[in-house]
C-alpha cells in the first residue's frame, strides 16, 4: 500500500512595512536610533536605568534590546550602523569627576552635539510623585511628536557667543531624530505621544548666552467634554476601549432603573456640575467619521422579507474632546559643551568654555589638513599594496608555483581609524567650575 504524505504549504509572507522589513527607499526616509551606555556598568545604576528610560521614549525606531560590554569599541557599532539603517547614535558616559554626558552624532560621518547632564529624573521618580501615573500600554508603538521652543532667538548673528548657525544645526539635528508628520495624511489617533525641548533662556545669573535644554516626555489623553462620567462610560466607543484594557462595563445589575444610575442618588438629582468638568489643559474639535446604515424603502422590504442588506455610508462628525498631558519621563536638563564636525572625532565646530584666537585656529586647520593628506596617501599606498600583491600570487600561479593564501592579508585596512578601537569612555570634563550637578535628581 502506497504511503500518503501530508504536505504542508506555508503561506507567504508579505514584503513591505507590514512585517516591518519593507524597501529599502522607506528604510532611508525612517530615522533609527542607537542609545549607548559607554563603559558597561561602570557607569552606575541611575545612568544605565537612564538609558533604559531614553529608549524606551525613543520607540519604535530604537535598538530597545541593545546589550553593552566594557570590551565594546565604538567602532563596534558604527559597523553595524550601515546594515541595520541606523542614522543617529546617542552616547551617555560618565567623567572621572563623576558629571554625565550625552553625546548625540548623525552616522556616519558626523557632526557630533556633546551635552552635559546637569539633571535628570528616571521615569520611576516622575511616577512616584504623580498621583494618578500612566500605566503601560501602546504607546509607544509609535513614534512621539517633537514640539522644540526657543530655539531660535531673532538677535542671534555669526558674531554672538552662539552663533546664529549653530542654532540652525541644533534644530535641524533634533528634527531629523523622528519621521516627518504630514497633517493631512496621519491620522490623530497615531499621535499619542509629545517630546518637548525648551531652550532656556539666557539670564543674568547664569553665562551669558549659555545653550541649555528642558527635555519632557508626556503622553496625550484625550475624553469628551460637556457630558457626565457616568453616561460617557455608556459610550461605545470608551466601552470598546475599556475592554481592550480588560475593564468591564458597569454593573447594573442591582439597579431597578437605567435612572438610578445616571441619576445621582445623594442629590435627588443630575450628577453634579463638577463631574463634567476634566483637568485638561485645552480643548479641541476633532472631525471624525463614523459608519452608518442608511435604508431605502425598498431595502427596508427586502430586509423584513429575509434577504440580507448591507449598505452603509459614511457621515462626518464634529466633537470637543479635552485634551491632557500625562507626563511619563525621563526628565532631562542638558548643556551644549561642544560641537564637533565629525563623528565623536574632528575639528571642534564651537565651545561653550575654551576660545581661540584666530592664529590658533589657522593653525589648527593647518594640521588638519596635513592629517587628512597623510591619511590619503596611506591609503593610496595600501591600495598599491594590495594590488601588486594580488598581481605577485597570479604570476606565481601562471607558472605553476605553490601559493600560501594567508588570512587578512589582502584586506585594505584604515590605519587612520585605529582612534575607534580605543576605549572611547574618557570624556574631557570640560566644566571644572560646576562639579556639583552631576546627578541632581528633580522632584
Amino acid at each position: 500500500m502506497a504511503r500518503h504524505t501530508k504536505s504542508r504549504t506555508k503561506p507567504k509572507v508579505p514584503s513591505g512595512p507590514a512585517n516591518g522589513k519593507g524597501s529599502a527607499s522607506s528604510i532611508g526616509k525612517t530615522p533609527k536610533s542607537m542609545v549607548i551606555r559607554i563603559g558597561g556598568s561602570r557607569v552606575g545604576s541611575s545612568v544605565s536605568q537612564l538609558v533604559k528610560d531614553v529608549r524606551l521614549m525613543m520607540e519604535p525606531d530604537t535598538a530597545v534590546r541593545l546589550k553593552e560590554r566594557k570590551s565594546n569599541r565604538l567602532r563596534d557599532y558604527t559597523v553595524m550602523c550601515g546594515p541595520l539603517g541606523v542614522t543617529h547614535l546617542l552616547l551617555f558616559s560618565k567623567s572621572s569627576t563623576g558629571n554625565t554626558n550625552m553625546r548625540l552624532a548623525l552616522t556616519p560621518r558626523g557632526p557630533t552635539l556633546n551635552f552635559k547632564v546637569e539633571s535628570y529624573s528616571l521615569c520611576r521618580d516622575v511616577e512616584k510623585a504623580q498621583k494618578r501615573p500612566r500605566g503601560g500600554g501602546q504607546d509607544h508603538k509609535t513614534p512621539p511628536l517633537l514640539v522644540m521652543n526657543n530655539f531660535n532667538t531673532a538677535d542671534s548673528d555669526e558674531n554672538s557667543k552662539v552663533p546664529k548657525r549653530l542654532e540652525g544645526l541644533t534644530t535641524t539635528i533634533f528634527q531629523s531624530l523622528f519621521p516627518p508628520i504630514n497633517p493631512q495624511a496621519t491620522p490623530l489617533s497615531s499621535i499619542r505621544r509629545v517630546m518637548l525641548l525648551n531652550r532656556e533662556p539666557a539670564s543674568k545669573s547664569d553665562d551669558e548666552g549659555s545653550y541649555v535644554l528642558n527635555l519632557r516626555h508626556y503622553a496625550i489623553t484625550t475624553k469628551k467634554t460637556g457630558i457626565s462620567k457616568r453616561i460617557r462610560r455608556l459610550d461605545p466607543k470608551e466601552v470598546r476601549h475599556r475592554e481592550k484594557h480588560g475593564a468591564a462595563v458597569p454593573n447594573l445589575g442591582k439597579l431597578e432603573d437605567a435612572a438610578d444610575y445616571l441619576l445621582d442618588p445623594s442629590a435627588a438629582g443630575y450628577t453634579s456640575a463638577s463631574e463634567t468638568e476634566v483637568d485638561t489643559d485645552a480643548e479641541v474639535e476633532v472631525t471624525g467619521t463614523t459608519t452608518r446604515k442608511v435604508l431605502t424603502k425598498r431595502e427596508l422590504q427586502r430586509m423584513q422579507s429575509g434577504e440580507k442588506v448591507d449598505k452603509k455610508t459614511s457621515t462626518t462628525e464634529v466633537e470637543k474632546r479635552a485634551v491632557k498631558l500625562v507626563e511619563l519621563g525621563p526628565r532631562l536638563r542638558l548643556r551644549l559643551i561642544k560641537v564637533e564636525e565629525g563623528l565623536c572625532e574632528g575639528r571642534v565646530m564651537w565651545h561653550d568654555y575654551i576660545h581661540k584666537s584666530e592664529k590658533e585656529v589657522d593653525s589648527l586647520d593647518k594640521n588638519w589638513d596635513q592629517k587628512k593628506k597623510a591619511k590619503e596617501e596611506r591609503k593610496r599606498l595600501q591600495k598599491e599594496n594590495v594590488e601588486r600583491k594580488k598581481q605577485d600570487k597570479a604570476k606565481a600561479r601562471a607558472e605553476g608555483k605553490e601559493v600560501e593564501d594567508s588570512e587578512g592579508e589582502d584586506e585594505d585596512v584604515d590605519m587612520d581609524d585605529e582612534w575607534l578601537s580605543d576605549d572611547f569612555d574618557e570624556d574631557e570634563d570640560v566644566e571644572a567650575k560646576s562639579e556639583e550637578g552631576d546627578e541632581s535628581i528633580e522632584e
